[in-house]
């Protein structure tokens, strides 16, 4: 039986149930993957997960969802943090049985990503990733994104660093 494809699509409102699901369980996979821990997102209340739902569909934020069939199976996102910045990567999430450069549910995302920065008419954009992370860095370098020196204290332990990458501005 052939599997159904997978589906990029921006999250609406209305996604609020799936979006507070998949946070879940980002959460509790790579807990230091977001700046948020599992015991405070479960404490937030519907309005709340209806407000990150309608991301996807905001002027300055993108929330992306990967679908397959009925299956949330990752999310991406990005946001200007303020006029006249460079956009930012953040909440990147693919589910462990869709990773990989073979499931390529990450590259789909990520196409979906940028497509939304260059309609932005921004010249490049930056992430941060937790420097005990490297299958994420990893995954970053492979499409294009290099460090560039800075570094900030992980909010959730101080004693931990992000490292800023940057998406070269010739690859956009």
């Amino acid at each position: 039986m052939k599997r159904p494809a997978v589906t990029i699509r921006r999250t609406v409102e209305d996604d609020w149930h799936s979006v507070r699901a998949l946070r879940l369980e980002m959460l509790r996979d790579t807990p230091l993957a977001y700046l948020e821990s599992l015991a405070d997102a479960k404490k937030h209340d519907e309005p709340e997960w209806r407000m990150r739902a309608a991301r996807g569909s905001s002027g300055t934020s993108v929330a992306l969802a990967a679908i397959r069939g009925i299956t949330w199976i990752g999310t991406m996102g990005a946001y200007v943090p303020a006029p006249g910045r460079e956009p930012v990567l953040v909440g990147v999430y693919v589910s462990p049985d869709f990773r990989g450069t073979r499931a390529g549910v990450a590259d789909a995302l990520l196409d979906g990503i940028e497509a939304w920065v260059l309609e932005r008419g921004a010249t490049g954009y930056t992430l941060e990733v937790h420097e005990k992370n490297p299958r994420a860095r990893a995954y970053y370098e492979r499409r294009g994104f290099t460090l560039t020196g800075r570094t900030l204290p992980y909010p959730l332990d101080p004693s931990g660093r992000e490292l800023e990458l940057e998406m070269s501005k010739t690859l956009l």
